[in-house]
């Protein structure tokens, strides 16, 4: 190909992904001023061993041309991904045609962050490159000991043939999507976004910041609800102008903490979040719960604010609930956290409930208490800038303390993949939700995602054939929850009423 027939970067190609341990990480083509990213990553990141398993030989440091050779593609015949995580490469994978539409695929993950499902996600999005590109089969020479690499490739969902030759094992498979192919896939998303969702549940551990001594504000409500709820974690409080809050010391920031933290609880002013986010990403933190305002809620400057938030928190590796949120409560009597502003707890009881309204949340929480339902597990995400009803579903699959799924939805980000999640759920767990704006299909302040352009009917039909039950109001959501979480489920339309009056 001559230079102007090259095809551009494909920007289409980058995205965030989650790792099988639920973290974030970025994934996008590799370009020439990787140079020393690929340097860094293999001569500190790699050990000798899986330098020998990648190219077959003892190979400590790559020569200037074998680096210009890695970095410099064309997108089309040399394909190659890198996964960066706090501004370092992690992974790189790639492929080389070898003859028209065949292809040679190999992978280099850093030694820690093996097992994470890396190498799997690395030959989704060189699988979807290449058929975008005309490649219809990958070939990869393993070496017979590298069990993990060679498991990757059979675990793909893919037909793979193998021979064994002068000790290598050459493996090759056609790269068409194929049904099993689809359901590892999203097999692999279930485990991660469930993994992702699981740390904020269950934190052995939770750093307030923005922890105040002054009633009245958000911070001390936080501590207090954290406290009176009885949380068998260890709680850390963050002020870098108290030495104490509430009797129990503050440190003035995350890194000061001398313990490990799972989670932050952030109620600090929204200029000020950014700079917890890379606090926390120090201290190796997995997950923000953030109950600050001042993001998409308030216009354009707050949009962007929180664009930029979300893109700080994934680029570290952070999950994000919120911004503007009301929190999480699991009330589980081995964990017991209410890192949320609900004054009081919620009975324990059999069902999950997702809505994206603080205020709605608290109403929704007090319903709760007054009808004595119970719930397993509450989130109110605020803005949903990151986790989405989508995760919350992935993870009540499959959490044995949930039987009964309600959401409030007040906007559907992505309905395609509502609908996928919500139909497989829905066959072992009832899911009843409420849409609102149900007449209008608006989209409240602080949700940036796109109007449905479907019709209310069309959306209410995709409702029914992912088997939903869809309610009008939240008294008939809790009615129905009621029913569903407390009385075996009917098999089929077999429901009769029985009365003693002929006017009921």
């Amino acid at each position: 190909m001559t230079a102007q027939q090259t095809p551009p970067y494909p920007s289409h190609w980058e995205a965030d992904v989650l790792l099988r341990d639920g973290r974030t990480a970025h994934i996008r083509p590799i370009r020439s001023a990787d140079k020393d990213l690929l340097v860094d990553f293999y001569d500190h990141r790699v050990s000798d061993e899986s330098k020998y398993y990648r190219f077959f030989s003892p190979m400590p440091h790559l020569s200037a041309r074998d680096v210009a050779r890695f970095t410099e593609v064309d997108h089309k015949d040399r394909v190659a991904f890198i996964l960066t995580l706090r501004g370092r490469m992690i992974a790189v994978g790639r492929y080389d045609v070898v003859k028209p539409g065949e292809a040679e695929v190999a992978f280099l993950v850093e030694d820690d962050y093996q097992g994470r499902g890396i190498a799997q996600i690395l030959l989704e999005h060189l699988a979807q490159a290449g058929r975008e590109r005309g490649v219809t089969k990958f070939t990869a020479d393993v070496l017979p000991d590298n069990a993990r690499m060679i498991q990757t490739f059979r675990d793909a969902g893919y037909k793979v043939a193998s021979v064994y030759e002068d000790g290598v094992i050459s493996l090759q498979f056609g790269i068409d999507v194929t049904d099993t192919a689809v359901g590892r896939l999203a097999l692999r998303e279930h485990e991660a976004e469930s993994a992702s969702i699981h740390r904020f549940f269950n934190p052995r551990s939770v750093a307030v910041i923005g922890a105040s001594r002054r009633q009245e504000t958000v911070g001390q409500a936080l501590v207090r609800n954290l406290v009176i709820g009885d949380f068998t974690g260890r709680v850390y409080m963050v002020n870098p102008s108290s030495t104490a809050v509430s009797g129990m010391p503050a440190y003035k920031s995350v890194q000061d903490i001398p313990d490990d933290v799972d989670v932050a609880i952030v109620a600090v002013p929204a200029d000020a979040v950014q700079d917890v986010v890379l606090d926390c990403a120090a201290k190796g933190v997995h997950g923000l719960v953030v109950i600050s305002s001042g993001f998409a809620e308030t216009g354009e400057e707050g949009r962007q604010r929180q664009r930029r938030l979300v893109n700080l928190s994934r680029s570290y590796g952070l999950r994000l609930i919120g911004p503007n949120a009301l929190g999480v409560i699991n009330t589980d009597p081995q964990v017991k956290i209410n890192a949320s502003l609900a004054p009081t707890m919620p009975p324990r009881g059999r069902a999950g409930f997702f809505c994206q309204s603080g205020a709605l949340g608290s109403a929704i929480l007090e319903k709760v208490n007054n009808r004595g339902l119970g719930l397993s597990t509450f989130v109110s995400a605020g803005n949903r800038a990151d986790v989405s009803g989508n995760d919350l579903l992935q993870y009540w699959e499959e959490d044995v303390s949930t039987e009964v799924v309600m959401m409030y939805l007040e906007s559907i980000g992505n309905p395609r993949k509502f609908s996928r999640i919500a139909r497989r759920v829905s066959l072992r767990k009832p899911i009843v939700a409420v849409r609102s704006g149900r007449t209008t299909q608006g989209v409240p302040m602080g949700h940036a995602v796109r109007k449905i352009s479907a019709p209310p009917a069309a959306v209410d039909a995709m409702f029914r054939q992912a088997g939903i039950i869809q309610v009008d109001t939240l008294d008939e959501m809790f009615d129905v929850a009621q029913l569903l979480a407390h009385q075996p489920l009917p098999r089929g339309r077999r429901v009769a009423i029985v009365g003693n009056s002929d006017a009921l």
